[in-house]
């Protein structure tokens, strides 16, 4: 395939690493985004910063839809709905709905270890000679509960992650002040996975692998893809008008892959769940390693200058400004996990994850819109599987044989 052109639509860390893996692969690579890559308007910006290997639960769940009317209207809630959405949102939600079954939990949770299990490799991978790995921590992961009692209800979770061997080290009060004598008295109790890594500033992350491969001769064009036809030689509109053409074309624009999957006559159901950030500047201590708070569902990582914690899910569609309250959550979640803390300044930041109705990402082509390979549909995981997508998109487009099976992954399943 040496020399054949390929261009790939997104910017994002799923598209630097495609683009990454294509180059490397002999593709002469065009790689299109109307931001720079690791721009804070990017999703892959903003996130709480984990290669997270031990997400295998999908975002719907049965307590979900037990819960979901009742957090709705809880001011307390990590869960926002911009009422006047609700009518859009429908499309997506109804066969969201039908896969919060634990049969179905259970079948999603599958696909998710496919995708995750090796995903500190998968990063390994990818940035080892790059100068990105100067922005990759490697410690421990303490997911925090208000008690014993809270974990233990939590029985679905415990026992989908035990059946990927994603067993952890239970803590108890006094383990947990041993380790991080800062720890308010609110969490009693916490499980811990040795072995983990995360990233210390994202956005630089995404731009030093984006810039190794500019570097390498991997092209780029800060423009807006508006549409892509698919067939024999697809091609990618840019919003001026200009047409970019290549042997293959790489959808992996995030939540934005709906509107531009819309181009392709795909029914692709893809909604923007919008996430938040507080990034706490100059902190007088800081998280020993990443911290899940159950309760708040929300992250706290230990960052390069910053302590930042993240979480949050809004539905509002893509085009909606960032609301005041969820960071004002986030902004109390952390209160009550380090009611001493003091830092200089914060800023906030709100991003889009492309969710999908059963939490699986879209790999893969369709036989209606031939040569165009989709990877998108991250969810609150695209850092982490964002590699994995870019090689597998790399596999397919060079005719290599996958030990995976794609077919849950097929971006026309909806």
């Amino acid at each position: 395939m040496a020399g054949k052109a390929v261009v790939v639509v997104g910017a994002g860390i799923t598209g630097v690493a495609a683009a990454e893996w294509l180059r490397r692969d002999g593709w002469s690579v065009t790689l299109v985004d109307p931001v720079m890559p690791g721009d804070p308007e990017q999703t892959s910006y903003g996130n709480a910063g984990l290669i997270a290997r031990t997400s295998v639960v999908p975002v719907a769940t049965p307590s979900l839809t037990r819960k979901a009317p009742a957090m709705l209207l809880d001011p307390n809630s990590p869960l926002f709905l911009r009422w006047s959405y609700l009518p859009r949102l429908m499309p997506w939600l109804l066969p969201f709905l039908r896969n919060t079954t634990r049969a179905r939990m259970r079948k999603i949770a599958s696909g998710l270890s496919d995708v995750t299990f090796d995903s500190n490799e998968q990063h390994r991978a990818l940035y080892d000679g790059t100068g990105a790995e100067a922005y990759v921590a490697h410690g421990s992961y303490t997911i925090l509960y208000r008690d014993k009692s809270a974990y233990d209800s939590d029985s679905l979770t415990l026992e989908l992650r035990k059946q990927y061997d994603l067993v952890p080290e239970a803590l108890s009060r006094a383990d947990l002040v041993e380790r991080d004598p800062n720890l308010s008295n609110q969490y009693q109790f916490g499980t811990l996975y040795e072995d983990f890594s995360w990233i210390t500033s994202p956005g630089a992350y995404v731009a030093a692998l984006f810039a190794h491969y500019q570097a390498k001769g991997g092209a780029f064009r800060q423009e807006k893809a508006v549409g892509i036809l698919p067939g024999g030689t697809p091609a990618v509109t840019l919003e001026g008008g200009e047409v970019l053409t290549g042997a293959k074309v790489v959808l992996a624009a995030g939540a934005w892959s709906g509107r531009l999957g819309k181009s392709l006559g795909l029914p692709v159901k893809l909604e923007a769940e919008r996430g938040y950030h507080v990034a706490m500047h100059d902190p007088s201590f800081t998280a020993p390693h990443p911290y899940m708070l159950t309760d708040a569902k929300c992250v706290v990582t230990p960052m390069q200058g910053v302590l930042r914690a993240a979480g949050i899910a809004e539905f509002g569609g893509l085009d909606a400004p960032a609301s005041d309250k969820p960071p004002a959550l986030i902004r109390k979640a952390v209160k009550r996990l380090y009611p001493s803390l003091e830092f200089s300044r914060s800023e906030t930041w709100m991003g889009r994850r492309p969710t999908t109705p059963d939490s699986l990402p879209s790999i893969g082509e369709s036989a209606r819109a031939p040569n165009v390979i989709h990877a998108y549909g991250g969810q609150h995981i695209g850092l982490t599987i964002g590699p994995k997508l870019g090689r597998l998109t790399a596999d397919l487009a060079s005719g290599r044989r996958i030990n995976l099976d794609l077919s849950q992954f097929r971006p026309d399943r909806f």
